[in-house]
């Protein structure tokens, strides 16, 4: 007891201290509690919308997908009326109905706005059915009567600001077709995002499907008394075809698992950076601890002079790591209950509903985030608490706060530089390997080993560097600036580990924008030297929403096009002959493609693969089942019959731009599929007569306006998009990483905090030898700002080494170019002296207003 009450007169004497290093564990543990409560609520609220709108039993296509899966055919997969009577008629059914439920739809207002959402959530067309109600009430007016008219969801009402008697434009495969506003129907759950319509039967048959007498699914409901597993058992002896049949619970189970990836995904990349926020707060804490007990040796040794023993000095301190690790794990659970709401209106403003009605907070989630809190907290004081411990009874003879360990050591320094060197050898074998795979396995290694030796010789590397850095940052401030690089060089080892919290998130930043440039850059090359084409065209949203026949053919009518492209992919079955089989896409295109994008070929002639039964193949295909020019493929194609066709052409797979892809013309391809099974182009290429290019453009906007779910797109444009998608996806990392680096800013913080609080006396005796506050104030800055640059310097050279590894990864798969991003190498250089000044304000500001005595008189 006596040791805990000694913990706890520590603890709370020195609450200020230890306060930055609570925000840390709190931002931390936060992180990491939003992320589990935001995650678990989106799950709550997709299994209350598949629970609430699926029947008791689904009749459904063999073949086909998720209900929000949006067929390449622009159509989805049917049944015939018949089977609703074949349903009806089976034992322990009480009702069945035909439904209509299409996601190949595009709906705008009377401004030809879209009026689908913009989070990737799709837009859901069908027929108002009785199931409907389980999930949804109408709020206004009334349900469709006639093709005249339709009925869209409150959520998509209340954002675009539709009212009963506006008119929506609704564009299918099959045409397009208008219809105004008869009511309006509100979720009794939370709707994600999804914008729904509804038609009456007949018009849904009609417009989505393309004829009467079909349906995608059939509703099921089961006579009281039956359960759903009975009555699907019942359905599927009743019907016999190729059909699925799923209970409630199982259609509500894949309909979780078609979104399970991506909150999988979501989950786990920020479940990632709140452990490398962890992981710099490992050096903060580590440091915080430090420099507690070094100033505290004189009253450990007294401790130790009075009876005191090891295990009881390592007890008390690792007690106060308890303490900190409760009191910031409970705030930043807390903390991140608040980061999860925040999270969900983000996401409600970007079109993503989410409810706090529906806020899950799982048991699971305060144990995950005090465990963690405590373990890395102890785990990072544990090293300081073990040289408490190690304090012998003679240092309370000694001066209090000087620190027995102020260089680093030998051994510490060679273990580095070992770790280091096999970093880097692993990362120049990572860069050297001839297999992706194989590549990856030593970039991991490296970057591991490389980050671990650069933490591990921080302290030697500081003695060098912040002597470097002095010389060209403080010398010119004088006696002031040669202070403030004495007392950043007084104890390696603390510089060396405050350096390296802000080293880690640095590294990454930078690896980032290494890897991210050189894709770019590498896109932009392949570009330049592959695509012919004038225009592109394809779906302005990431959901590859196929071109409809009335937007191909306003395409084609364009003036000053001299051709347009067709570009679909068709799934089939290839027989080698090797007699080997493998499922593959065969991209069915005209014989323009062969100009509209140069491929490289390594044997035949790519022109003459889209003559009558003829295609190309892919080199890495080639090699694999010894393929060559003259041989004949069986290929099976899906929905139609098999062909044989002759291998014309192979391609070289050295590329990023249709790596791998098989070609055959169009008319081949139609030959042997229906048309009602032949896919709809995803994409469309366009060339310009001879010098119209500008006009063509013009035109060709102008023809698509009536379209707004596709963009038309100049090489320019194209290039410009695909560095705007890479520069969000970084934009979205590093705006994680900030956790980090403010975690990061906080050890500064706190350590110069410290440290003012160590030199009291010192900082007493200069001001009344004549030092000014502000030469005081100016010294403890340039104190932080040759902290952040040596962490900085530390971490865009180990990113940038990283990158450069990365890089050569990548151009495996034909991403060939490095392009390291100077300019933001050098913002964020800059950046971090700013962030040391920062981070000394307030350290400074304390030591500016201390008594000149009292700070003498301090022992």
């Amino acid at each position: 007891m006596t040791v805990v009450r000694t913990s706890l007169r520590n603890f709370f004497a020195h609450k200020g201290r230890m306060a930055l290093s609570a925000v840390a564990v709190l931002l931390s543990v936060a992180f990491v509690s939003g992320t589990l409560v935001f995650t678990d609520t989106m799950n709550t609220t997709f299994d209350k919308l598949f629970a609430a709108s699926a029947p008791d039993v689904t009749v459904s296509p063999k073949s086909a997908g998720a209900v929000d899966e949006m067929p390449q055919t622009g159509k989805p997969e049917t049944v015939p009326a018949s089977v609703v009577g074949r349903v009806r008629a089976a034992e322990g059914v009480k009702s069945a109905e035909g439904a209509v439920v299409s996601t190949s739809v595009t709906v705008v207002d009377a401004d030809n706005k879209n009026m689908g959402s913009t989070n990737g959530a799709p837009t859901i067309a069908g027929n108002w059915t009785r199931n409907d109600l389980r999930s949804m009430e109408i709020t206004s007016g009334h349900a469709p009567r006639g093709p005249t008219e339709v009925m869209v969801d409150a959520d998509t009402a209340e954002k675009h600001r539709l009212e009963i008697g506006d008119e929506l434009r609704t564009i299918a495969v099959t045409g397009d077709f208008t219809a105004k506003i008869s009511g309006i129907a509100s979720f009794k759950v939370t709707n994600p995002g999804a914008a729904v319509v509804y038609f009456d039967t007949a018009t849904a048959q009609r417009e989505l499907l393309g004829g009467a007498g079909l349906f995608t699914h059939v509703w099921v409901t089961a006579d009281p008394g039956v359960s759903h597993d009975e009555l699907k058992k019942n359905v599927a002896s009743a019907v016999d075809g190729p059909y699925r049949f799923q209970t409630q619970k199982e259609a509500a189970d894949a309909g979780r698992e078609d979104v399970s990836g991506f909150l999988d995904v979501m989950k786990y990349a920020m479940l990632g950076f709140a452990g490398i926020a962890f992981l710099v707060g490992i050096f903060l804490i580590v440091n915080t601890f430090s420099m507690l007990v070094a100033q505290r040796t004189r009253e450990i040794g007294l401790m130790r002079a009075i009876g005191a023993g090891r295990k009881q000095i390592n007890r008390s301190v690792l007690i106060e790591a308890v303490l900190l690790g409760l009191v910031g794990s409970v705030l930043g659970v807390g903390a991140g209950v608040g980061l999860a709401i925040g999270l969900m209106e983000l996401m409600s403003s970007v079109g993503m509903e989410l409810s706090t009605q529906d806020l899950t907070v799982k048991w699971t989630t305060p144990a995950v985030g005090l465990l963690l809190g405590v373990v890395v907290t102890v785990l990072a004081a544990y090293i300081p608490a073990r040289r408490a411990g190690k304090v012998s009874p003679m240092a309370a003879l000694r001066d209090a706060g000087t620190p027995a360990d102020g260089k680093a050591g030998v051994v510490r320094g060679i273990t580095g530089l070992v770790l280091t060197g096999a970093g880097a050898a692993a990362l120049y074998a990572a860069a050297r390997a001839d297999k992706a795979a194989e590549g990856s396995v030593f970039l991991g290694a490296g970057v591991v080993l490389s980050l671990i030796g650069f933490v591990v010789v921080g302290p030697l590397l500081a003695g060098g560097l912040v002597k470097v850095i002095s010389a060209l940052l403080l010398r010119m401030f004088g006696p002031v600036g040669r202070m403030a690089e004495r007392n950043a060089l007084r104890n390696p080892r603390r510089t060396g580990a405050t350096g390296a919290a802000l080293m880690i998130g640095l590294a990454l930043v930078a690896c980032l924008a290494v890897v991210g440039s050189s894709m770019v850059a590498s896109a932009t090359e392949e570009l330049d030297k592959s695509v012919g084409a004038d225009f592109i065209v394809q779906s302005a949203s990431a959901d590859g929403r196929p071109i409809v026949p009335q937007a191909q053919a306003a395409l084609e009518g364009t003036p000053g096009i001299a051709h347009v492209t067709e570009y679909k992919l068709v799934e089939a079955r290839l027989t080698s002959p090797d007699g080997r089989t493998e499922d593959e896409g065969v991209i069915a295109a005209d014989p323009t493609y062969a100009t509209d994008l140069r491929r490289e070929t390594v044997a035949g002639d790519l022109a003459a693969a889209y003559g009558k039964g003829a295609m190309s193949v892919g080199s890495d295909y080639a090699g694999r089942h010894g393929v060559k020019v003259g041989d004949t493929l069986t290929v099976a194609f899906k929905g139609g019959k098999a062909a044989e066709l002759k291998v014309a052409a192979i391609t070289s797979d050295d590329t990023n731009v249709d790596k791998g892809a098989m070609y055959t013309n169009i008319t081949t391809a139609e030959s042997y599929v229906p048309a009602e099974k032949m896919p709809q182009s995803v994409i469309m290429f366009a060339k310009a007569e001879e010098g119209k290019e500008s006009e063509a453009y013009a035109a060709l906007k102008e023809s698509l306006a009536a379209y707004p779910q596709y963009k038309v797109q100049n090489q320019t444009d194209f290039k410009q998009d695909l560095k705007d998608q890479v520069g969000q996806l970084l934009n979205i990392v590093y705006g994680l990483l900030a956790l980090a680096i403010i975690v990061a800013v906080l050890g500064v913080v706190n350590t110069l905090a410290l440290s003012v609080v160590e030199r009291t006396r010192e900082i007493g005796l200069m001001r009344a030898i004549g030092l000014s506050r502000r030469q005081l104030r100016r010294m403890i800055r340039l104190e932080s700002v040759v902290i952040a640059v040596f962490g900085a310097l530390l971490g865009l050279g180990l990113g940038m080494g990283w990158g450069t590894a990365a890089q050569k990864l990548l151009a495996l798969e034909g991403l060939g170019v490095l392009e390291i991003p100077w300019p933001t190498i050098l913002t964020v250089f800059v950046g971090s002296a700013f962030v040391g000044l920062f981070a000394a304000l307030v350290p400074a500001f304390r030591a500016g207003r201390m008594n000149v005595l009292n700070a003498i008189a301090t022992e």
